[in-house]
């Protein structure tokens, strides 16, 4: 099911254990189609924001809202348009997908008439359709990792948590789970996505929120919270979809105003290093594509994302 804008809200929501505070006042609102990336250090918080939002865990004081739902008061209705993914559940070495969604279907309520064909419109999602009958003993970590997925998506869900979905992962496997996001914003969906991969927060978010011993830090959009690094200039990375060589292609980039510095990460990647505004990126993103480079990439450095990274959770110690 999905509304028309899905949203997840936070209010002075706390969670203490005796005389230990995980969660602290966090006071926190997210609107609409898009992946919010939920960054913070081991045991700042974020696992516990996730559980209360999924009802998994009561809050000592405060709310979690489910597009306009109190979560602990109207846990079914809330959580019917929510997909939850916290830690990594096991499935049953000798089921098969099918089985293993046909049980969940079945938890879920969803109608035996109906559980087939949700369950091959979940498979199909992440990309599991001919692996349906096989054992799941047999499968990779990344595919065991989207038959999870494809149970979160059984309801067709507006709003989907996930808890450091590619932790563990290979590269082929993190790559995998990394399209599904993709295409769930692609599909209308608000991703809530805690990760300790700063790399794939700059790949697939469009907002950042960083948390620490239990409070918000920041919450902004990826490039306003990867600016406070370095407020004078914008770092970006420019990737091609053919070999050229570095000098040449540094110095015919290096002549587009706007552009301070550049530095060639291989034969296939560029660092730029620009002047600030928005409209510099629009226009360096321009003459790069009309200058014939085969630029199929533009995005913003996550060594730029972790610089703030570090400055912002050295500085709540």
């Amino acid at each position: 099911m999905a509304t028309s804008t899905p949203s997840l809200e936070a209010i002075h929501l706390t969670k203490t254990y005796g005389s230990f505070t995980a969660l602290s006042d966090l006071t926190l609102k997210i609107e609409g189609a898009k992946c919010v990336g939920f960054l913070g250090p081991n045991g700042a918080g974020k696992t516990t924001t996730l559980k209360l939002f999924s009802d998994m865990i009561y809050p000592t004081s405060g709310k979690a809202i489910i597009n306009g739902l109190n979560v602990h008061e109207h846990k079914r209705e809330a959580l019917q348009s929510c997909g939850v993914l916290v830690e990594t559940p096991e499935i049953y070495p000798a089921l098969t997908p099918h089985e293993a969604l046909s049980l969940i279907a079945e938890v879920r309520g969803i109608p035996a008439a109906q559980r087939d064909s949700v369950i091959q419109h979940a498979l199909g999602w992440v990309e599991m359709s001919g692996w349906a009958d096989k054992r799941t003993g047999e499968f990779s970590k990344g595919m065991k990792q989207r038959v999870n997925l494809a149970a979160v998506l059984l309801s067709d869900p507006d709003i989907v948590i996930l808890d450091e979905p590619t932790t563990g992962l290979d590269p082929r496997g993190m790559a995998e789970v990394r399209d599904v996001v993709r295409a769930l914003k692609r599909r209308g969906k608000l991703v809530f996505m805690s990760s300790h991969i700063l790399s794939e927060v700059t790949d697939v978010c469009d907002e950042v929120a960083m948390i620490d011993h239990g409070k918000l830090l920041v919450y902004d959009t990826l490039e306003k919270v990867m600016a406070r690094s370095n407020e004078s200039r914008t770092v970006v990375e420019v990737g091609l979809s053919r070999p050229a060589d570095p000098a040449s292609l540094s110095g015919r980039v290096g002549k587009i105003v706007g552009v301070e510095v550049v530095e060639a990460i291989d034969r296939f990647n560029l660092r730029l290093i620009l002047t600030p505004g928005v409209e510099v990126q629009e226009r360096v993103l321009t003459e790069l594509t009309g200058a014939g480079l085969g630029v199929i990439s533009f995005r913003p450095s996550s060594s730029a994302l972790e610089a703030t990274y570090l400055d912002m959770i050295k500085d709540s110690r």
